[in-house]
């Protein structure tokens, strides 16, 4: 798709995922065991024939460039184009030190790159969340529509506690309203923050933000329009995920055992992309025991796994048991461990005869490189 230019915005850190992005940006959150959260908006644009992606960040985004490297794993390594990181030297100069404070900020602060996108239309999107929707069949019908701004939505009945951006229809099917988290649902449909729109329209409302000291792409920029600008939904009925607390991203995990739920985010007409990490097959011992678990390459399980993600390098020892749990990279659970309900992060060890335990609606997680 040669005419569709690719933004993802990865520069926020949620605080109420605690431990979890302490030491990363949210968009490189593991999930389902061998991806990043950001895996999933990215393969989606490279599977659309998006060949040029710029990947927006600010700070704690170490992680992100470990993972995404030169983009080659995304077949986005090309001397013309493909993946630049975006990191905010511009906006430094002009406003100081403090995070971006919206997404409409964000584009002000790479407003060179903008400038530069030789593509007519760009798509917006956020790459914290885990959705694998048709990104080809959104641009044609923001072409067939003849919309200003088509904007991804979901159906209230989603199962999800996140705050959200609600939309309501008129009988055309047009957005007529937009309301920014409120207390109640009292819209049609909810907003999932993926916007397509022209690249002459994007960079107008830009350079009207930047003048205005607007900084949010909803309150400045479609609230404001709502009536001028003709805005389409394209609504996507699959899974869609994303998390505001630890809970979440634990409930939301979990649902990753269900057949229904993987084969709807892992369509394999449109495969999720991620890190080569070349590892080598997982080690049952003679003893070992693994029920309905997702369990990655590169494991060594001789005790105990059930309701379980691992990650790559998970180590679980003779004795131990775990269940109802998500273990990140290099975990290591000892002899006799008894653990349910918990979320480890990278290189966590859990020594011996320890017993940890947590709750489906609050689960206990533990920061990167603890030792319990």
């Amino acid at each position: 798709m040669n005419d569709l230019h690719g933004i993802i915005f990865a520069y926020r850190s949620d605080s109420h995922l605690s431990e979890l992005t302490r030491h990363r940006n949210t968009c490189s959150l593991p999930f389902g065991g061998r991806y990043r959260l950001i895996d999933f908006m990215l393969s989606g644009f490279v599977n659309a024939g998006i060949r040029d992606v710029g990947v927006i960040v600010h700070e704690s985004y170490q992680s992100l460039l470990d993972h995404l490297a030169s983009g080659k794993d995304w077949d986005l390594s090309r001397k013309h184009g493909g993946l630049r990181i975006l990191p905010p030297f511009s906006y430094a100069e002009r406003r100081g030190s403090g995070g971006y404070r919206g997404s409409m900020e964000a584009l002000s602060g790479v407003f060179s790159y903008l400038q530069n996108i030789r593509q007519d239309y760009v798509i917006l999107a956020w790459g914290d969340m885990a959705v694998n929707f048709p990104v080809e069949e959104m641009f044609q019908q923001h072409l067939d529509s003849g919309a200003d701004i088509t904007m991804v939505c979901t159906s209230t009945d989603a199962d999800t506690t996140c705050p959200e951006n609600m939309v309501t229809l008129d009988s055309s099917g047009r957005i007529a309203d937009l309301s920014i988290h409120p207390s109640m649902t009292t819209g049609h449909l909810k907003s999932a923050e993926v916007y397509l729109l022209s690249k002459q329209l994007l960079l107008d409302m830009v350079d009207y933000c930047s003048a205005h000291n607007l900084y949010g792409f909803v309150s400045g920029v479609l609230q404001p329009r709502i009536h001028s600008l003709k805005i389409m939904p394209y609504l996507h009925k699959g899974y869609t995920a994303r998390f505001r607390s630890v809970s979440e991203y634990f409930q939301r995990s979990m649902q990753l055992l269900s057949l229904d739920v993987r084969t709807d985010l892992f369509n394999q007409a449109r495969p999720i992309r991620t890190k080569d990490m070349s590892t080598p097959s997982t080690y049952y011992g003679s003893e070992s025991k693994a029920v309905n678990s997702l369990i990655s390459d590169g494991c060594f399980i001789d005790g105990e796994v059930e309701n379980c993600i691992l990650s790559r390098g998970v180590v679980v020892e003779a004795g131990a048991r775990v269940a109802d749990s998500i273990l990140m990279q290099g975990t290591i659970v000892r002899r006799n461990v008894s653990m349910s309900y918990v979320v480890a992060d990278k290189n966590v060890q859990i020594n011996s005869s320890r017993m940890l335990m947590g709750h489906s609606s609050y689960p206990l997680a533990i920061a990167k490189n603890s030792i319990v």
